[in-house]
């Protein structure tokens, strides 16, 4: 019989836990600070003041101008304009260079250009531990080349891509803008914005509230809206702020990066336990390399399908992804395990463990114990 657990929460890679501070936060601006902050009246004089303050410290805080923080839905708006509009806005180029890894509203808004609009995407493999080659982006750079998109870390593997060397490598040998998606990295690991033109970030892989992210896209790089509407966000995102969701986001990325080496240490022992253990069980077999992000575990038992053992886990109290939560639906093989060179079999029974600074040793005690009778029981 399966044991009597509590339900353990180990998928943050697709979405956190609101922290308590941003939620009584939110909680109070709701309810005082409803008007419209493009009003003329007093209220939305008030209202769209803290906004601006709030994108002002958000933007120091990453090291970048206020008005180069555009406040979006999260980061599939903000991966999906970044594509789009800097494209556009460049009818003389057709080119754009990716990897075959990306996150769907990446991979989806390159196919898209493709098949719409007649770009030409370069699609890069990654090596064996799901990185993208610096020397790939340089012999794959042309005249014509719009944008250059690399993830920083890859939401399934937790693989981390060399975007310092790939942005050096894009200013001094094109003319091509680089975007970066931040969104398993901000907050977790460093990075320097300076000379990466654009980049997404989503407050809800933060412990902030969904719906809330952000495009830094640099006051040199040209762009068209993908929303049109009013003067909103320096006329490049159309549409009535949301206000209180957008004034919560400073809050939300200061206590993150403020804590971001307390949590870290926390994560990095609970990686190094999790793999430890998973590594001493046979048949197991790890997708994540040595050198990825701590915090997001991959593995596979080529015995028992993802489905099958996700829903076995599911019983027992466990709450994990087989790939990114966007594609939990498809019964197709991981295609990021997939380009990597592993089999079907090893992408088709993929299991993804992430974790968070509210984890214990002992729930992952509890979760290698149910994963070997689950194994025992079904492989």
């Amino acid at each position: 019989m399966p044991r009597e657990v509590n339900r353990i929460y180990l998928d943050t890679a697709s979405t956190t836990a609101v922290h308590p501070e941003v939620l009584e936060t939110y909680k109070e601006l709701l309810t005082r600070y409803y008007v419209n902050s493009e009003s003329l009246y007093s209220e939305g004089a008030e209202v769209h003041r803290m906004l601006e303050k709030a994108r002002a410290a958000a933007a120091g805080l990453l090291g970048v101008q206020a008005e180069e923080l555009i406040f979006t839905a999260g980061s599939s708006e903000s991966n999906s304009s970044a594509v789009k509009g800097v494209c556009f806005a460049q009818p003389g180029k057709k080119h754009i260079i990716t990897t075959q890894i990306e996150h769907s509203s990446i991979m989806n808004s390159c196919r898209q250009m493709e098949r719409v609009f007649g770009y030409e995407v370069t699609w890069l493999p990654v090596n064996e531990y799901g990185v993208v080659s610096a020397e790939d982006v340089r012999k794959n750079l042309r005249e014509d080349t719009a944008l250059v998109s690399v993830m920083h870390v890859n939401n399934e593997t937790g693989a981390i891509n060399p975007v310092d060397e790939i942005k050096e490598i894009v200013k001094k040998r094109s003319h091509a803008y680089f975007h970066v998606d931040m969104t398993q990295s901000a907050g977790k690991i460093p990075v320097d914005l300076r000379d990466i033109d654009l980049a997404s970030i989503s407050a809800h892989k933060l412990e902030g509230l969904k719906g809330s992210g952000i495009l830094i896209k640099k006051k040199h790089v040209p762009f068209e809206p993908l929303i049109n509407g009013g003067e909103q966000e320096f006329n490049l995102r159309g549409g009535t702020s949301n206000a209180c969701v957008n004034i919560v986001f400073a809050k939300t990325l200061r206590l993150a990066l403020e804590n971001q080496k307390k949590y870290h240490e926390h994560i990095r022992q609970l990686s190094d336990y999790l793999k430890q253990e998973l590594k001493s069980i046979d048949g197991i077999e790890m997708n994540t390399p040595e050198n990825a992000m701590d915090g997001i575990i991959n593995f596979s038992y080529e015995g028992i399908p993802s489905e099958v053992m996700q829903n076995a886990l599911n019983t027992r109290g466990f709450m994990v992804s087989a790939r990114s939560t966007c594609e939990s639906h498809s019964n197709n093989p991981s295609y990021v395990l997939k380009a990597m060179g592993f089999s079907d079999l090893r992408a088709s029974s993929c299991i993804r463990v992430s974790l968070s600074r509210r984890n214990t040793q002992e729930e992952l005690k509890s979760f290698i114990l149910n994963l070997k009778e689950i194994i025992q029981n079904y492989g």
